[in-house]
């Protein structure tokens, strides 16, 4: 593990419907579609783990019944097991490298919310201080230990985590280390775009006023950025959404050569 992090609560965004993979998404959450036997969401969990965070709040919205399922099963699920039928007795014996020291709240925060709105319904879990929310569906070689150093220095209530994927999405425009606005299509190829890994204060709750139609992103990101309180670490490395069946199969190539970037965990 990572020397120096922090345990900070760290929100994963798993409720959305995942309509570009509807393959997959069908018969479960994107965050449920599996990369080396694993889903994404557990990749995403053990990158953060690595760094000592292990407070994990899964905000759940489409089929979540089948992530309470899977965590529910989870040490049950991966170790061996002894049945006494006689006297109904259930013996695990779990390997100590399945044993994951995470506490996993699953909590349901509405079928049809915005990401702005799940993120809202967990303002009583929230308050207390700084925490990570992320998107269910991405992984990165992202240093969460610096990531967190680099959001205490700063001051703000938020900072986004910039990385640099192929040119069809919208991009950041910066101002030094702030967030200055967003732009629809980046200049001159690739951009800086929103790689989730968020960091925030709880002053960012006044910036979510729609209840559960509030988009994080078009109304709480952009109006940090425009009280200058946004600022992006700008991170170079390896990150990959799972939008399409191409990304899944990028993923899953590279798990299977032994070469996946994210794996920053032995």
């Amino acid at each position: 593990m990572k020397a120096g992090s922090i345990n900070v609560p760290v929100v994963l965004l798993a409720g959305g419907l995942g309509t570009r993979l509807a393959e997959e998404t069908d018969i479960r959450p994107k965050p449920m579609v599996e990369i080396g036997g694993k889903p994404l969401l557990w990749h995403i969990m053990k990158i953060f783990s690595h760094h000592q965070c292990n407070e994990f709040y899964v905000a759940l919205g489409y089929k979540g019944e089948i992530i309470k399922r899977y965590f529910h099963d989870f040490q049950l699920l991966n170790g061996s097991i002894t049945l006494d039928l006689v006297n109904g007795r259930l013996d695990r014996v779990v390997p100590d490298d399945v044993v994951e020291q995470w506490r996993v709240h699953l909590m349901e925060t509405g079928a049809e919310s915005n990401t702005g709105g799940r993120v809202l319904r967990l303002k009583p879990q929230l308050s207390a201080g700084t925490f990570v929310v992320t998107y269910g569906d991405g992984v990165a070689d992202v240093d969460v230990t610096a990531l967190l150093a680099f959001h205490r220095s700063h001051g703000k209530l938020a900072t986004i985590t910039a990385v640099r994927p192929p040119a069809r999405f919208g991009a950041l425009v910066f101002d030094g280390d702030r967030v200055e606005r967003f732009s629809e299509k980046p200049v001159g190829g690739e951009g800086w775009i929103n790689g989730g890994f968020l960091v925030f204060e709880p002053g960012v709750f006044q910036y979510l006023t729609h209840g559960d139609a509030t988009s994080l992103e078009a109304e709480g990101l952009e109006a940090l950025a425009a009280d200058g309180q946004l600022m992006a670490y700008r991170h170079p490395g390896f990150w990959q959404c799972m939008d399409t069946i191409r990304d899944k199969t990028l993923l899953q190539s590279l798990w299977t050569s032994g070469k996946a970037p994210w794996k920053l965990w032995a």
